[in-house]
């Protein structure tokens, strides 16, 4: 038997390089049958011969030759070639203080997560190779995680090349020392893991990491490379921040059958004695978020070339429903836009409550929408694959660099740009700046009509031109207020100062 709360993160690391089911039989076998508290007396159960191949849903990807290692950092007695003669090496993480976190690292993920169906014990694991590309020297990482405010965590593995660090649990984010300093262009392989529990209900945040209804729906519950931001907030706005990882696989494992929604064109499944597993990988993503539930439906179609996948409880009407206004959002923002839809598919996937979410490839629309309201939901959430998907932003600090570009777009998609009850609002606020009301109204509706006043002076080719440029300079980066409304200053000669002056006195 395997427990879900005795799982070893460092059977991740001596299993590196090989395949999914070697590093799944690897999990299963290795970790002994003690009691865990997190997990109830529930106990996940391994087959005890290799697991066998179950039907699949959608065809899993073609098995290739496993991918070497990727190099890490060398170790203290490799010759550094950047050392003259004479001169003693640098290891990559030198033993001397410094201060500061960045974002601008290149940070890949290799990601095992366990989930006990029957408890909501989430068990997490993660590899994650980090390059310094700031420019300066960096003593620790910030790592953010929703399980980390909603989850109740507890870390169980924290380590930087095999050395043990003491991570700190600070509101929503991981504060972790790299015991030293890591330069600038040096490596270092880091190791996080923890134990949390989903959230039972859909009430204030909790529907972001739950298990509510039968079904499990965790957003950011990947610790990614971040800045340490508070989470609290009084209204509808998500504070985050995140920066896009080349590279990121998965591996999901439950202890009952269920059927996974996921961000990836491709997912391979596996029986694992009485749950499932998935692996997939994704590229050039800021976030993964996955939605679990024992009776998903799945309904697809395709649209521009690019396969969309409906998951609901709730027939095949719900599902027919949501992929008609999904193949209308991809096709009609990427038009007006005209830039692609950015991921290989989109996963719309109907939870059981909270709001209307977007991480890369995949959105969440809750049930109970009446038809208008699920219309632009559908639109807007699609409009944010490229306002944070493609090009990110500071969430908390800096809404409207995505919220209100994202709303015009869904609303001129579906012309149902109107009046705002907040005309007045100032634009360049955090999301602690808003009331509830004026966090919708002043924020998204009316950024997106003062963007479309600014549409209106510069004339659309040459706005929604100006757009494409900023997507395009900032692809798989992070912009802001400031840096779109200098693309769109930028892109005419229309006299747009005034609009920025009045409605974005910090910025201008």
């Amino acid at each position: 038997m395997w427990e879900i709360g005795r799982y070893d993160p460092r059977d991740m690391r001596r299993a590196r390089g090989r395949s999914f089911l070697g590093v799944l039989v690897a999990a299963l076998v290795a970790v002994a049958c003690a009691p865990s508290p997190s997990s109830s007396g529930t106990t996940l159960v391994a087959a005890a011969t290799k697991p066998t191949p179950s039907a699949e849903t959608f065809p899993p990807p073609a098995r290739t030759t496993p991918e070497p290692p990727r190099p890490t950092a060398a170790p203290p007695s490799t010759p550094d070639p950047s050392a003259g003669p004479g001169e003693t090496p640098r290891p990559p993480v030198e033993p001397r203080d410094t201060g500061g976190a960045s974002l601008d690292v290149r940070a890949t993920y290799d990601v095992n997560a366990l989930i006990s169906v029957g408890t909501g014990a989430v068990e997490m694991a993660a590899r994650i190779e980090v390059t310094n590309e700031s420019g300066e020297d960096i003593d620790r990482l910030e790592l953010n995680t929703i399980a980390a405010r909603l989850g109740g965590i507890k870390v169980t593995e924290s380590s930087v090349d095999g050395e043990h660090v003491r991570t700190r649990v600070q509101d929503q984010t991981l504060i972790m020392p790299l015991g030293g300093v890591l330069a600038d262009g040096a490596s270092a392989t880091i190791l996080i893991g923890y134990r949390a529990s989903l959230r039972p209900g859909l009430s204030g945040s909790d529907w972001l990491f739950t298990y509510a209804g039968g079904t499990i729906a965790m957003h950011r519950w990947i610790p990614w490379v971040s800045r340490a931001i508070p989470f609290g907030h009084a209204n509808e706005g998500l504070p985050f921040v995140t920066a896009s990882s080349p590279k990121v696989e998965v591996e999901v494992v439950t202890d009952m059958p269920m059927v996974l929604a996921a961000p990836a064109a491709k997912i391979h499944k596996l029986t694992a004695g009485a749950g499932q597993a998935w692996s997939f990988t994704l590229e050039n993503v800021r976030d993964v978020s996955v939605v679990l539930a024992p009776d998903f439906g799945v309904t697809e179609g395709k649209v521009k070339g690019v396969p969309i996948r409906v998951y609901s409880r709730y027939g095949s009407l719900s599902r027919a429903g949501l992929l008609r206004l999904a193949k209308a959002a991809v096709r009609r923002d990427a038009q007006v836009l005209r830039v692609d839809y950015p991921w290989p598919v989109l996963t719309v996937v109907e939870t059981e409550g909270g709001d209307g979410l977007e991480s890369p490839g995949l959105v969440w629309i809750p049930k109970g929408l009446d038809s208008l309201n699920r219309s632009y939901l559908v639109h807007h959430v699609v409009a944010h694959q490229w306002f944070y998907g493609l090009v990110g932003y500071n969430q908390r600090t800096e809404p409207f660099a995505g919220e209100a570009i994202a709303d015009l777009l869904a609303r001129t998609a579906t012309r149902t740009l109107r009046s705002s009850s907040c005309p007045t609002a100032r634009l360049d606020l955090g999301i602690g700046g808003y009331s509830t009301a004026c966090y919708y109204e002043g924020l998204k509706l009316e950024g997106a009509l003062v963007l479309d006043r600014v549409r209106q002076q510069m004339g659309s080719n040459r706005f929604w031109a100006a757009v494409r440029g900023y997507l395009e300079k900032y692809r798989y980066g992070i912009a802001g207020t400031k840096e779109i409304l200098e693309a769109l200053r930028g892109g005419s000669d229309a006299n747009i100062g005034g609009i920025l002056r009045t409605r974005f006195p910090g910025l201008y």
